[in-house]
């Protein structure tokens, strides 16, 4: 029996998948073993290969959400705007296939859903990172609001936006933009963290980053995303080459290139 305080008629869970089927059936299972009820739940598949299309449709009937497809593979930007396009509720649930959220959430969910409700200029609250974000001043009910300003040095400061689990508005599009498609997952995102500073989002991140969800691929289903080596290497050479670049570009991008301004 689903608790009625567990209940979120005002809110889509927007999931995105591809090739991990089995992870999108654990994070299904794991939402309703903690009886948590959306209005919808709409799983964006971005045209998957044929084992995983047949489980798709065996999870659809099982466990009755909304699948939408695609012909070929266009990659997450795309995959996350058809999806958010399917969404009509006033808020979405973002989270991607490879998270499972903790018995804690939805209690904390609950509380950015009541600060999502009063507080008409809170665009979006974000719910795990794989480390604090460096610029917070402290809120309420767990959460503080992250502050951006040009002259902060460190390299994390743009992501007031991030493609992990997050709660926002269904009209985001209308005011940062949809994602940029064609290109890298990581370059979509990292033009989103733009437009959301370019637009002046406000955004909370919870304290307790990694506590609300955990990220698990298995050997069967790994992660599809790569990243260049120079940009993980922890030469000290390397590291401040990344720091001056970094904020050269961030401060360009953000406060003189007006491509993503609304």
């Amino acid at each position: 029996m689903i608790d009625a305080e567990n209940t979120y008629s005002e809110v889509s869970l927007l999931i995105t998948h591809y090739n991990r089927s089995s992870s999108l059936e654990r994070l299904l299972k794991a939402f309703k073993s903690l009886n948590m009820s959306f209005a919808e739940i709409i799983v964006s598949d971005d045209c998957s290969k044929e084992p995983h299309q047949s489980h798709l449709r065996l999870l659809k009937e099982e466990l009755g959400f909304t699948l939408v497809t695609a012909t070929v593979n266009k990659g997450l930007a795309n995959n996350l705007n058809k999806g958010q396009l399917a969404v009509k509720t006033p808020y979405t649930l973002y989270v991607q296939e490879d998270f499972i959220p903790m018995d804690v959430f939805p209690a904390h969910f609950s509380d950015a859903m009541e600060i999502m409700n009063d507080e008409a200029d809170m665009d979006i609250i974000r719910f795990y990172a794989y480390g604090p974000y460096p610029y917070l001043t402290p809120y309420k009910k767990g959460y503080s609001l992250m502050i951006y300003k040009p002259w902060f040095m460190n390299k994390d400061k743009i992501y007031n936006y991030s493609d992990h689990p997050h709660l926002r508005r269904s009209t985001f599009f209308d005011r940062f933009g949809k994602y940029s498609e064609g290109i890298k997952s990581d370059k979509t995102e990292y033009e989103m963290c733009l437009s959301f500073i370019q637009n002046k989002g406000r955004g909370l991140f919870y304290d307790q980053y990694d506590s609300l969800f955990k990220q698990e691929n298995s050997s069967a289903e790994p992660s599809t995303v790569t990243r260049s080596n120079w940009r993980q290497s922890d030469n000290p050479l390397l590291a401040m080459i990344r720091l001056i670049y970094r904020q050269i570009k961030y401060n360009y991008d953000i406060h003189i290139n007006t491509r993503f301004k609304k």
